[in-house]
């Protein structure tokens, strides 16, 4: 299965490189370093594989300077990376995300695995477990089916926040699949936003699939926020995240919280330390095979 990022599908007709990426040792952390460092570059979409993963990037936008760069500062010490490039046709790789679909994706009850909290699946799936709360999502090159790590931490903290009648803003949105649950919870309303056309057109679809009606999404960055919310998620990566505190501060009401992830454990102070320079202090902070999430309030 692809795992695209939230950079792709705004240049379409773009050709495309393949580069396979052989790590050794093997590890799954290994994989995940590589490929969120490689999507710093520039890199688009990424396919485990059993010798590493192959990564996909449009033509214009590989530099070998940068990936020889990532791989010779790769923090794993010990870990041994070889690559090939290749041309590669998008279609090959968008018509098999589009096509394959996911299976359906569970999150039990951490004291009752037999009891399914949230169902996540897409419409090819017709037989689904039954669970308290059914998501559809069809992902359509857009981030977020609830199979990372970093969508399913947010999830579980949702689940465990009283969103009654608050208002949220869910940033780089991807699938929309963190408004849907925000809308489940009882949250009276949801700016949704995504830098990418493509995402923000499947999120809007997603969103008629789930029969969702209060969330608003846009296309743009932090820069189109213009009202305060009780809570602000964020599902991105280190670099942005730090980049946008100034923005997200000032927009988080007093007593309300910011809940964000897309790092590795290892940056998870950086982003405690930037937070408090904006009034914010650490109520949770989850790890999940390395990735990190933090729950942060604003001080009154």
């Amino acid at each position: 299965m692809l795992h695209p990022t939230r950079r792709n599908t705004q240049y379409i007709n773009m050709k495309y490189y393949e580069a396979q990426f052989t790590i050794t040792p093997l590890s799954q952390i290994a994989a995940d370093i590589l490929g969120a460092l490689l999507a710093d570059c520039g890199f688009e979409a990424f396919e485990d594989t059993p010798y590493g993963i192959n990564a996909w990037v449009q033509q214009p936008q590989y530099s070998r300077q940068s990936v020889d760069g990532v791989i010779s500062d790769f923090p794993l010490q010990g870990t041994h990376i070889t690559y090939t490039v290749t041309p590669a046709a998008y279609e090959d790789w968008n018509t098999r995300w589009e096509e394959e679909g996911f299976s359906p994706i569970i999150l039990t009850d951490s004291h009752d695995t037999d009891k399914n909290l949230v169902c996540i699946h897409d419409t090819r799936h017709a037989d689904v477990p039954q669970a308290r709360y059914d998501i559809i999502i069809n992902p359509r090159q857009a981030f977020g089916t609830g199979s990372h790590q970093t969508t399913r931490m947010i999830l579980r903290q949702l689940l465990g926040m009283n969103l009654t009648g608050k208002h949220v803003i869910d940033a780089g949105t991807g699938t929309g699949i963190l408004s849907i649950m925000c809308s489940r919870l009882g949250a009276a309303g949801i700016l949704a936003y995504d830098i990418d056309e493509w995402s923000v057109r499947n999120a809007q679809d997603n969103l008629r699939l789930n029969d969702i009606d209060n969330v608003r999404v846009c296309q743009g960055d932090s820069s189109i926020l213009s009202r305060p919310a009780d809570l602000i998620i964020a599902n991105i990566n280190l670099n942005i995240l730090l980049a946008d505190m100034p923005r997200f501060a000032p927009h988080v009401r007093p007593g309300g919280h910011m809940l964000l992830s897309g790092f590795y454990d290892t940056d998870a102070d950086t982003l405690i330390h930037n937070a408090a320079q904006h009034g914010f202090t650490p109520q949770a902070r989850h790890v999940d095979e390395g990735w990190a999430m933090l729950l942060l309030h604003k001080n009154l």
